[in-house]
């Protein structure tokens, strides 16, 4: 019978691009966990894990050592740790998975603004190459109102800092977070903050109330209107309609979207706002 070499602390969560990854939490929880709209880890108490257990669970895997092209570093955001840190875990993982190509992890824009541009070049030079960041926004209102703890700038400069050491970033975007109220500022906002920060991936996902949405607007600090099929793709297609971008891939392929579209934006927007307007009947 197969038994899985190391026991994960669950929940795990990881990007639907990592299901083939190998998984190791460096961290439980969340370093900031106070997003009105996230229940991801609610039912966990931050806190780091010791290196020691980190490299057990590293060394399970010896035996499938030749198999292992990518790690992802869970759970929240392990850049909370320090660089000294984090270079000894990435240093142990290219030592036991010998034909590695890429590490990954979740990461917020406060714990990269952290870091200095040296250290997150030493971390690249390392093997990190790739970091996941929710921005859910780009307006400075709808951040306040779900407690994000960031704002537009803080975002930009530490996405174009961490751009600056060589690392790729897959940012993410929610439909629907503002609500009715804020819809249009949302959709317009943050199209201008991914405008700056030219992501390498950026994807979307709908505001999704996974405990109901009486639970969800209580955490909420607005009177929150829940916005309809309709409303969710009219705001899509503002969103689409102001981005600026080079090459950026987009996917709108999560289970939560209504619509999904993919490709690179610079070719395919166009087609995307035309899918759009084909689906839905929106001129």
């Amino acid at each position: 019978m197969y038994t899985y070499p190391i026991q994960y602390h669950e929940p795990v969560f990881r990007p639907p691009s990592e299901g083939r990854s190998l998984i190791i939490q460096l961290t439980l929880g969340c370093s900031w966990n106070k997003c009105a709209f996230c229940e991801m880890y609610t039912s966990k108490q931050f806190r780091a894990r010791k290196e020691e257990d980190i490299f057990k669970d590293i060394e399970a895997f010896m035996p499938y050592a030749g198999e292992i092209r990518r790690v992802f570093l869970a759970d929240g955001d392990p850049m909370v740790l320090s660089t000294k840190r984090l270079l000894r875990v990435l240093d142990k993982l290219n030592q036991v998975f010998p034909k590695l190509q890429r590490i990954s992890a979740y990461a917020s824009p406060n714990n990269l603004m952290r870091k200095s541009l040296s250290e997150l070049k030493e971390l690249q030079s390392a093997g990190l190459k790739l970091l996941f960041v929710g921005l859910e926004s780009g307006d400075d209102k709808v951040l306040e109102l779900i407690n994000k703890g960031e704002t537009s700038r803080s975002m930009i400069e530490a996405l174009n800092k961490s751009k600056s050491a060589g690392l790729h970033s897959s940012v993410m975007i929610i439909n629907g977070v503002g609500g009715k109220t804020f819809s249009r500022q949302h959709a317009i906002n943050s199209a201008k903050l991914i405008n700056e920060i030219q992501p390498k991936y950026l994807s979307t996902l709908v505001l999704t109330a996974y405990k109901g949405m009486d639970y969800l607007k209580s955490r909420l600090n607005f009177d929150f209107e829940e916005l309809n099929n309709i409303e969710l793709v009219q705001e899509m297609r503002l969103f689409l309609q102001h981005l600026q971008l080079e090459e950026t891939i987009f996917r709108s392929d999560h289970a939560s979207n209504h619509l999904v579209m993919k490709g690179v934006l610079k070719r395919d927007k166009a087609k995307f706002l035309e899918q759009i307007e084909h689906h839905y009947s929106i001129h």
